[in-house]
């Protein structure tokens, strides 16, 4: 079987994959969301934290809960982390840093799960599992809480009341993450992936000499990291370790963890505004941009430039023989399409338009489908901004599901839309202009630049992958990158919900005649010819310095 005909089938298996779980899954969590009714756990977990779930909360009762549970979060992730060497089950690893114990917990926290240290080396058995997994839970819990309180706001009139945040972060952990968590991380186990709480020891024999590694509770995490979208790796070598993704068959589940909630989720959007077509023509757009994504990677990355290739079947420099271009292709876009940043090769070591590929996808805003909850609601925002331009072509007040796009809800859209390009390209500026920064560049020139300006993408939109290269663990990288995180995170959710607070308060408007359909094929290439076209215009620029100079060079 060729190289390329296996990648196409891989991407058939997992397009029939989900498919199948789009719709139960989707109506699940219209149900979880939609229930007045508490779980015996659940009710624990509301006295423990002396929250009624039964209460609504207005859009800013609803945003002061994200953001305490959140600087709680990083708090405690913080402190664990400079306390890792006095606790037990860190195996001989002494306290993370300041500025690196900062940037971790900034990251794991905003769902970024940026890592500028080696987890077999750094991180000890009570952080792993204590900290960093239990934030892949909750972090992915809040993003889909956002986008939930955002859909209840487009649903429901005459109320600024968008639910209950304690009621939804729960629901999320124990109705929707963690079974489905259970269930993955036994298959992944059955795949070959580690689960033990092993120490460092000694394994095979190598070039005359043994190797050391240490074990973990890694198919646990390898789950949720995928699942919810975060993609901090057990290991350095992250979803490219055998221990975390032995084999082609993890590989594909894994990929499908990645995007099973967040096209999901558009199912749920249909049934909670209720017309399940309006799901589908967010499914249409989301899908439409990833599997163009991927067939550009697929061409890009099995395009032969010379004897190299040809041999290799493509470009297989910094890619794992076991997945191969296709597998490798599509985990690439999948990863960063959504906010996972889960990697199983080298970014660095793509061609230079595959580079460019991966660097747009987060630049889209990672909406395609996006983060667990932060692409569904990313997506809306853009339908919000299309119908906005639908309306001044035609002269009309634009109007989405009834309700009217004015002054202000057009103006939380676009602070909505300017808030992460303007930390990736300022951040990214600053840092080409200071001697100290670029030092941390491994090449020069147009491949250097990239470097940077992946760091910065990767942060601000809360994906965590790394393009390679770059040193990023020091004093300026932690800080700044950590900064991007979180302001990248959560400066958008205000926008979100206050938009939401806007339009749960409106009257519905009646349709008309002149009304936009948004559920027909026409808005949904209207919305992906506005995505494109809004990320075109806004890093351009940047992407000409760095991956487009390099493809065209080579």
């Amino acid at each position: 079987m060729s190289p390329v005909l296996a990648g196409v089938l891989q991407l058939l298996a997992l397009i029939a994959a989900l498919a199948l779980a789009h719709r139960p899954l989707g109506d699940h969590m219209a149900r979880v969301y939609g229930s007045k009714n508490h779980l015996r756990v659940e009710k624990w977990l509301y006295r423990a934290i002396g929250a009624d779930p039964d209460s609504e909360m207005r859009w800013t009762a609803y945003l002061r809960g994200v953001l305490a549970f959140s600087a709680v979060g990083v708090l405690f992730l913080y402190l664990l982390q400079r306390l890792q060497g006095a606790l037990p089950g860190s195996p001989g690893f002494r306290s993370i840093d300041p500025d690196q114990a900062f940037n971790t917990a900034a990251s794991f926290v905003a769902n970024t799960n940026w890592q500028s240290y080696s987890g077999e080396q750094a991180m000890g058995h009570v952080v792993q599992t204590a900290g960093l997994a239990v934030q892949n839970f909750v972090s992915a819990a809040v993003g889909i809480a956002v986008a939930v309180a955002l859909v209840r706001g487009i649903a429901r009139s005459r109320t600024g009341e968008l639910g209950n945040f304690w009621a939804d972060l729960v629901r999320g952990v124990v109705r929707v993450l963690l079974p489905i968590s259970v269930v993955g991380a036994l298959v992944l186990v059955a795949c070959g992936a580690i689960q033990n709480f092993a120490g460092i020891h000694e394994v095979g024999q190598f070039l005359g000499g043994t190797r050391q590694w240490n074990g973990g509770a890694v198919a646990s995490q390898e789950v949720i990291k995928e699942l919810g979208t975060n993609g901090g790796g057990y290991f350095n070598a992250n979803s490219a370790h055998p221990f975390e993704n032995p084999g082609p068959v993890s590989n594909l589940f894994e990929i499908f963890l990645i995007l099973v909630i967040p096209f999901s989720l558009t199912r749920t959007f249909g049934k909670m505004v209720g017309s399940v077509r309006q799901g589908y023509a967010i499914l249409a757009t989301m899908a439409t941009i990833w599997l163009g994504f991927t067939a550009l990677m697929m061409w890009t990355e099995f395009h032969h430039g010379g004897p190299a290739f040809d041999l290799a079947g493509g470009a297989m420099e910094g890619k794992e023989t076991r997945f191969g271009i296709g597998g490798s292709s599509i985990f690439a876009v999948a990863t960063t399409l959504t906010s996972t940043g889960a990697v199983n090769s080298f970014h660095s070591s793509y061609t230079g338009f595959g580079g460019g590929i991966e660097m747009l996808g987060m630049q889209l805003g990672e909406i395609a489908p996006g983060g667990t909850g932060s692409g569904l609601y990313g997506m809306l925002v853009m339908a919000v901004i299309a119908v906005f331009i639908a309306g001044l072509m035609v002269g009309r007040t634009p109007e989405y599901l009834g309700k009217k796009i004015g002054t202000r809800e057009i103006k939380l859209a676009a602070c909505y839309l300017l808030i992460t390009p303007a930390l990736v390209l300022g951040f990214t500026a600053v840092s080409m202009a200071l001697p100290t920064p670029k030092e941390s560049m491994l090449n020069s020139g147009a491949h250097g630049f990239s470097e940077i300006l992946y760091a910065f993408t990767s942060g601000a939109n809360n994906n965590g992958s790394a393009f390679g290269g770059l040193s990023a663990d020091t004093t300026w990288f932690n800080t700044t990158i950590g900064l991007a995180m979180l302001l990248g995170r959560f400066l958008p959710m205000v926008f979100v919900l206050a938009l939401a607070g806007s339009l749960a308060e409106q009257q519905p408007v009646p349709r008309t005649a002149g009304t936009l359909r948004t559920e027909k094929p026409l808005f949904t290439g209207l919305l992906v010819g506005t995505i494109m076209i809004i990320t075109g215009l806004t890093y351009f620029p940047a992407l000409a310095l760095g991956p487009l100079a390099e493809g065209l060079a080579s």
